[in-house]
């Protein structure tokens, strides 16, 4: 006789069969669960990194703009303290011209002619005074065109005007003051 099984063996078999995939299906799932937590946690680790960088580079950004401003601030003032030292050596090269300049002048004015202002601007020199006559004006002239330390004489002015019984000369007179460099002062 053959053997009959009765029992429902497939139909403990296919519940076998699905309870299996039953856990494999949450096993899946939660796998899959864990490997997107895990993703997101990288990946939020990583931008707090980048993040926790980009703070520390825009604080050190600050720092160096600051001290490019410092820097900026420090070249200003050099360029400044740079002008008023190249000011002062100017002025130290032409302290000395001022005293030839009067010196020359004391030398150069012909007797007869009297000095009543002197102005500088710059290296040009306006003379005001009174000669007894316009020759002496232009002996001035000509002795101020023979000067070491003046030079180019221009008459502004000479005005003939009568005081009493004399008669006298008002001019104003243009020079330029001549510029010596050190050797050549130091050959006089």
């Amino acid at each position: 006789m053959p053997r009959i099984n009765l029992l429902p063996w497939r139909e403990a078999e296919r519940k076998k069969r699905q309870r299996d995939f039953g856990v494999a299906l949450v096993g899946g799932v939660v796998i899959a669960i864990v490997c997107v937590l895990g993703t997101i946690f990288v990946f939020s680790q990583m931008i707090e990194n980048q993040d926790i960088r980009n703070a520390r580079l825009t604080t050190e950004i600050k720092k160096v703009d600051e001290k490019i401003e410092k820097i900026a601030d420090l070249e200003r003032r050099k360029e400044r303290l740079l002008a008023r030292m190249e000011i002062i050596e100017q002025l130290q090269k032409s302290r000395p011209e001022i005293v030839h300049l009067f010196d020359e002048m004391a030398r150069q004015i012909p007797e007869g002619v009297y000095l009543t202002g002197m102005k500088q601007t710059g290296s040009k020199v306006e003379v005001r005074g009174i000669a007894q006559s316009s020759t002496r004006v232009s002996a001035l002239m000509r002795q101020v065109d023979a000067s070491d330390w003046m030079a180019d004489p221009e008459v502004e002015r000479v005005e003939t005007t009568t005081s009493g019984a004399s008669r006298q000369a008002e001019f104003i007179v243009n020079l330029k003051q001549e510029h010596k460099v050190d050797g050549e002062e130091e050959q006089e």
